[in-house]
């Protein structure tokens, strides 16, 4: 294996050699807080010559004849700069430029650095998230937030309010990896399902994949999630207060020192929905007896930036993130999520790479106490290091690089004898990829491979990705790949409602296949197939079509159907997602529309039995429609419509009386009480009820002076008050909805 990794690498460096052209690259920033600007035009006056700048606010122009030019830069909603600049022979010029926000209102010009994007990446199964959009999607307590406009993207699935999860494509949550730069996270979401760990002003991005992600992400098998944040305001202290009726939120920045080059930021946010719910809410919401919604958080973050002159920079942050559920007098969970890391960019002077790299330490640790049975715990704590390098060419680019996870688990739980079962394991992984992206006329490739070792054994990963450009409005898209993971939940695929999630790495101990023989693998596998194509119809509308197949060869679960010691503790079961996803967008000055229909359909199989898992949701509609009006478009009204077909659900046959003979031989079974039976039907054959939910807010921005602002939002979630069922209590006979309608009124001041 080695040997093989260091002829991909030479083979590398020997074909980033350029002719006697020049290259042009720098970071394009706004001048009045210096943060990068991201998928703005970056082109020589006069030529066809150009690049968009990246997720960092970089852009590289390569195979440039030597001589003098005009280099400017183009963004909507900002003034043009240009610079002169002279290049020369197998020069690499450093450039980085500034440019400032407009106060002149163009109408209906459109410059969509974003569509200029979709002709140069693949881009198939992707969708890039970036603050402007998150704020879209109508507010829940008058702060966006990314827990919300995920369940918007197309062919994600989202299980309900309460202790609700995002399952992607077929695959459950514990095969989404998400990542804040470059730092696992390992539960992004709060319990309540409406809000997660990420405060939305401190994200500068989010890429998220669905299926098919090229060989620079691993370690899962169905989708990433990568959260990049931005940096402090270098310029000028400022910051954001806001409160609203089920929680507040405070957040500084500004530079450190007087030299522009360093900055931190800071957010803290927190719940009260458990207190203020008391009051909306004159009678219980939940299966207990007590008024209001037993969910609190508090999420802590900060962040220091250092950078140079050339744009190479070097950031460290932590977070501290908790939840809280206290059913009262039934059950209390908490868990935790903690950790420290840093993350830096480096531009060597004369050379044709980019180099990026990451050092991060974090934990999750979950607890359920209930009074019926002992104390639950799981917990995760591990780093995880890795290394990119970037050479640009003038056909496209090379990337590859390193990461090395180490991590240890400990689980305790309990089994229906209330005898202790634990999982105390350490364990690393270390891979290494590389992905090449050639663009070649109308055609863009991206080949790429991936290595996993995993304690329990090796897995050889190729992608590739592909892109034809048919003409200026068409463009048709494929990528597929190889994935594995080495860790699973606690939580079954097969349990509808489980807000205990526990995290432990694969056993080395699994059942043999059918036929006696052992598995080849020990951890789970997919082979990803995606295909599609993207419309331009005008300047304001965007088609785009996907069809998808997620083949799950091999996945550990839970053993559920486990009544003694001697069963085994886990299975091996097989999967199979299929489905397609149509999006349609419409964006202008003032009105914008997003419109996603999914359809899916999801198996599994334990080797006795096909089911469909209980998020196997066939039919998803997601209508989001925003609009801006008023002077200066100062008013904003946003709504969101979701419809999903029923969930699959295991139905009741009848009862009886179970005698478990709980006194061996010594049991007087005709005068013993039995406990209550259940007979079940086969598993998951019925169908819930239908979902559907309209949410709706409004909100006024004022503007006090240049840097202040002051922004009032109104929202309403479940106007209709549509009743949603959570899940059915099988033997009290009743049914547990979802939240009823949920008014919200917020305000922040933004300075």
């Amino acid at each position: 294996m080695q040997r093989i990794l260091l002829l991909f690498f030479t083979l590398l460096i020997s074909s980033s050699i350029f002719s006697q052209n020049g290259a042009i690259r720098g970071f394009v920033y706004d001048q009045s807080s210096g943060e990068s600007i991201m998928f703005c035009n970056v082109f020589l006056k006069g030529t066809t010559i150009g690049a968009p700048t990246d997720v960092n606010g970089m852009y590289n122009i390569s195979k440039v004849t030597p001589g003098d030019y005009t280099l400017v830069v183009t963004y909507l909603g900002f003034d043009t700069t240009q610079i002169n600049i002279t290049l020369s022979a197998n020069q690499i010029l450093n450039q980085n430029l500034e440019i400032n926000e407009s106060s002149i209102k163009l109408g209906e010009v459109r410059i969509s650095a974003a569509r200029e994007a979709m002709k140069t990446e693949v881009n198939a199964a992707a969708i890039k998230i970036t603050k402007k959009d998150l704020e879209m999607v109508p507010t829940i307590g008058g702060e966006p937030d990314i827990a919300q406009y995920i369940q918007i993207i197309p062919g994600v699935v989202f299980t309900g309010d309460q202790g609700g999860q995002l399952y992607i494509r077929g695959g459950s949550p514990i095969q989404n990896k998400v990542l804040l730069d470059g730092m696992i996270i390992y539960s992004p979401f709060h319990s309540i399902g409406l809000f997660s760990v990420f405060d939305t002003d401190i994200i500068r991005n989010t890429d998220v994949y669905t299926g098919g992600f090229n060989a620079e992400y691993g370690g899962r098998v169905s989708s990433i999630m990568d959260i990049k944040t931005r940096d402090g305001n270098k310029k000028q202290l400022g910051g954001k207060f806001s409160a609203n009726t089920f929680g507040s939120k405070i957040l500084f920045e500004g530079p450190l020192g007087g030299n522009e080059k360093s900055s931190f930021v800071f957010s803290g946010k927190t719940s009260y929905l458990d207190k203020t719910s008391e009051v909306l809410y004159k009678e219980p919401v939940l299966f207990f007896d007590d008024k209001g919604l037993p969910y609190s958080y508090t999420d802590l973050y900060g962040k220091l930036s250092f950078h140079g002159d050339n744009g190479s920079k070097f950031n460290f942050f932590g977070f501290n993130f908790q939840d809280k559920v206290d059913y009262k007098n039934i059950s209390e969970l908490k868990w935790n999520s903690k950790g420290i890391g840093s993350e830096f960019i480096l531009i060597p002077g004369g050379s044709p790479v980019l180099i990026e790299g990451n050092f991060a330490y974090s934990s999750y640790n979950i607890s359920l106490d209930e009074e019926a049975s002992p104390i639950r715990e799981s917990g995760i704590a591990g780093f995880n290091m890795g290394f990119d390098f970037t050479y640009f060419n003038p056909r496209g680019k090379i990337k590859y690089g390193f990461d090395i996870h180490g991590f240890e688990t400990n689980f305790l739980t309990y089994n229906s004898v209330n005898s202790p079962i634990t999982q105390n394991e350490n364990t690393s992984e270390f891979s290494a990829y590389v992905n090449y992206q050639y663009n070649k006329n109308r055609l863009i490739i991206e080949p790429g491979f991936r290595i996993q070792k995993y304690t329990l054994g090796v897995s050889p990963e190729p992608r590739l990705g592909m892109k034809f450009i048919v003409n200026e409005k068409l463009r048709l898209k494929l990528s597929s790949g190889l994935y594995s993971q080495n860790i699973l939940s606690t939580t079954s695929d097969r349990d509808v409602v489980n807000l205990f999630s526990g995290i432990i790495s694969s056993p080395e101990e699994i059942p043999t296949q059918a036929d006696g023989t052992d598995y080849k693998d020990k951890f789970q596998k997919a082979r990803h197939l995606i295909t599609g194509f993207e419309y331009d119809v005008n300047d304001y509308i965007d088609f785009q079509l996907e069809g998808y197949i997620k083949d799950f060869t091999q996945l550990t679960n839970i053993n559920r159907n486990m009544t003694s010691n001697d069963d085994p503790s886990f299975i091996i079961e097989s999967g199979l997602a299929k489905g397609f996803d149509v999006l349609i967008k419409y964006n202008n000055q003032n009105l914008y529309i997003w419109t996603v229909y999914s359809l899916g359909n999801i198996t599994r199989n334990d080797g006795e039995n096909e089911y469909s898992p209980h998020f196997d949701r066939r039919h998803n509609v997601n209508f989001v429609s925003s609009y801006k009006f008023g002077k200066q478009n100062s008013w904003k009204v946003d709504g969101r419509w979701n419809f999903g077909s029923g969930f699959p659900f295991t139905q009741t046959q009848g009862f009886y009386e179970n005698l478990t003979f709980s006194n061996g031989i010594n049991t007087d079974y005709t005068s013993t009480n039995g406990d209550l039976g259940i007979e079940y039907a086969d598993l998951n054959s019925g169908r819930l009820p239908y979902y559907h939910r309209l949410d709706f807010s409004i909100s006024k921005v004022t503007k006090i002076n240049k840097n202040v602002t002051l922004d009032v939002t109104a929202s309403v979630t479940n106007i209709y008050n549509r009743e949603n069922i959570f899940y059915f209590n099988r033997v009290k006979y009743e049914r547990v909805n979802q939240l009823p309608l949920m008014p919200s009124l917020g305000a922040s001041f933004t300075f």
